[in-house]
């Protein structure tokens, strides 16, 4: 709960306090757990970027997630 938790408090502030219009995040597509934290913090998904994410085992595709102000 604690990624949840940060990843809550960091989008509130960023869109309420800071004024910013859309939040996004990416994460490689086999990290489920990412995905939950995502979905829970009102996060929509909004696609898969093919093989954009380079790790240290190479090209991963990675899911974007976005939050506009309002959601």
């Amino acid at each position: 709960g604690v990624a949840a938790r940060a990843t809550a408090a960091l989008s509130r502030w960023a869109l309420d306090d800071i004024g910013f219009h859309r939040l996004e995040l990416l994460h490689a597509t086999a990290n489920e757990a990412s995905c939950r934290v995502a979905a829970k913090t009102g996060f929509t998904l909004e696609g898969t970027k093919r093989s954009s994410g380079l790790h240290q085992d190479g090209w991963h595709d990675m899911h974007l997630h976005a939050r506009v102000r309002g959601d």
